[in-house]
């Protein structure tokens, strides 16, 4: 047995994918299923702020990439949003704060939806939950799990309008977070009655540390993939 750590890659079939959007842009990402069985759900991750390096390698994502397909069956589809650089290329289009992204929510779940990929949740990080509490009322979204949540672009209006929407909202807020702590938290998203908010103690916005990761990670199995939690932290 070898213990899981930060740079462990596990197995799955990993495809260079290109998502394109209905403003007429190729966005660059990366698809990543179980090696051997068809996924149980599927992952679109919606990174953070690309202005302040956020992009499809943030390392939470990408980690979840590398462990989720193997070890829980999930789909795990990472892009770049338009104008964001990582390794795998650079996506067209320039930043927009959030707005123009919109078009880059829907280009990920039309793609998900062509290929066939099961149960899709949105999975955002900071500016990535923005992204998905504005422009994730889909119906093909069964969920949105939320990693720092700054509340900032997003409005009381964008939470009043997932409340209707009615699908799962499972906030996870660090507690030494630098914009939004669980308590300011809990208030934002009473306006949420599905919403659930997850203190995590010590922790901090960009989830630094393999504990933290281990914490982010179990809890996004727990909602999506409940027969594979708790995450081993050993592989054979």
């Amino acid at each position: 047995m070898g213990e899981i750590r930060a740079s462990t890659v596990l197995p799955a079939r990993r495809t260079d994918i290109e998502l394109r959007t209905a403003d007429g842009l190729t966005l660059v990402g990366e698809l990543a299923v179980p090696e051997d069985r068809p996924p149980v759900a599927t992952l679109i991750c919606l990174h953070p702020l690309p202005t302040h390096g956020g992009m499809m390698d943030s390392h939470v994502l990408r980690k979840a990439s590398y462990r989720l397909p193997a070890l829980a069956g999930l789909a795990v589809l990472r892009f770049n949003t338009r104008g964001t650089t990582s390794e795998r290329g650079t996506s067209e289009g320039e930043f927009g704060g959030g707005d123009s992204e919109r078009y880059d929510v829907a280009a990920a779940l039309e793609y998900a939806e062509y290929h066939d990929l099961p149960r899709a949740w949105l999975l955002g990080w900071s500016f990535g939950t923005e992204l998905a509490l504005k422009w994730g009322h889909d119906p093909l979204v069964e969920g949105a799990i939320l990693l720092s949540p700054p509340l900032h672009r997003a409005t009381d209006a964008d939470l009043d309008a997932w409340a209707e929407f009615g699908r799962p909202l499972v906030a996870l807020v660090p507690e030494r977070d630098d914009y939004l702590q669980p308590a300011e938290a809990r208030e934002r998203f009473k306006r949420v009655p599905q919403a659930e908010v997850v203190g995590v103690d010590d922790a901090k916005h960009l989830w630094v540390g393999e504990p933290y990761v281990r914490i982010v990670l179990n809890e996004i199995v727990r909602r999506v993939a409940p027969e594979a939690y708790p995450l081993p932290t050993e592989v054979g």
